[in-house]
């Protein structure tokens, strides 16, 4: 009964907090917009527009841009609340379908990215042994956490698209068209994981489980497996929740760079169109995610060490 009610409190504080996440970032995002100078309207019809002041006064009433802050602040969390994402102004459609159009590629590029991440890191992390390899791959993870993504991106197009055509540079359909794009959103990534990961291994092979696991004849690949990477793994888990939340940043460089279809191209038109109700809209859909992501991110810590469990 008493861990029923503990684990029914630990659900409310996730859900509680996650809520508080998505609060927090659609009011910020809401305020950041507010304060940017400039006439949302005057955008919106662009600076070749011949149009008069009652027409325009006449959009700013079917907007509501009209309205005083607070009445537009306490409207926009009405909408949120029943789930209504509100109106593109340059898209004239409902920002749900244009976020729901564009998430597949995004997703996609995503996903495949996690991927490569995850198996390079891991690559460099397990199979790198020796002080000599230690020093060429921390170099190289230097490189690669310091390097712009874009260009890395044109770095691969140039090499594997142009030089050796492994890859299509111009399409965007298949998997092949997929691969680039996502390994240069891969690769810095799993240059920060491999760090984070090789330094936790290192550390939990000082610890007195190890020596006593190696005392008993423990082989290297067994020790990795059954004790050190349990226990190297939480850094680069908390790690892994912030870098997925803020992938959609790098996704906005590596789908221009790459000319793909995606969340990261819309955010990027509807920032320099100040199309707000779909830069908010964008905002709200990542705050969700990350909510989720961190969601899972505590659950893993507690299912890799249950003196988590007995804290809580």
């Amino acid at each position: 009964m008493t861990s029923s009610r503990s684990a029914a409190a630990r659900l409310l504080g996730h859900l509680g907090g996650m809520l508080l996440i998505v609060w927090g970032a659609a009011t910020a995002g809401f305020l950041a917009l507010k304060l940017i100078p400039g006439d949302p309207v005057e955008v919106m019809l662009g600076v070749q527009a011949q149009v008069s002041e009652e027409t325009k006064d006449a959009i700013r009433r079917d907007w509501g841009l009209d309205q005083p802050v607070l009445v537009q602040y306490a409207q926009y969390l009405g909408r949120l609340v029943r789930g209504d994402l509100g109106q593109s102004y340059q898209l004239r459609q409902p920002v749900a379908e244009t976020i729901a159009s564009q998430a597949g590629p995004t997703l996609a590029l995503t996903g495949l990215a996690i991927g490569f991440a995850l198996v390079l890191a891991l690559i460099a992390a397990l199979l790198v042994r020796g002080r000599r390899w230690n020093s060429v791959v921390g170099l190289l993870e230097l490189v690669l956490v310091s390097s712009p993504t874009f260009w890395i991106g044109l770095v691969l197009i140039a090499v594997f698209g142009f030089g050796l055509h492994w890859f299509p540079v111009t399409s965007t359909k298949g998997f092949a068209a997929l691969v680039l794009p996502a390994i240069t959103l891969a690769l810095p990534i799993a240059g920060i994981l491999s760090q984070v990961l090789r330094q936790g291994l290192e550390a939990a092979a000082t610890q007195p489980f190890a020596l006593t696991a190696r005392a008993r004849g423990i082989g290297y690949a067994r020790l990795i497996g059954r004790h050190t990477l349990r226990h190297a793994a939480g850094d680069g888990i908390t790690l892994s929740g912030y870098i997925l939340g803020s992938l959609l940043g790098g996704a906005v460089l590596v789908e221009t760079v790459f000319g793909r279809a995606g969340l990261g191209r819309v955010t990027l038109r509807a920032v320099i169109d100040r199309d707000l109700p779909v830069v908010l809209g964008i905002i709200v859909v990542v705050a969700v995610l990350f909510a989720i992501i961190n969601l899972f991110v505590d659950l893993a810590h507690e299912a890799l060490d249950p003196r988590l469990r007995v804290a809580s």
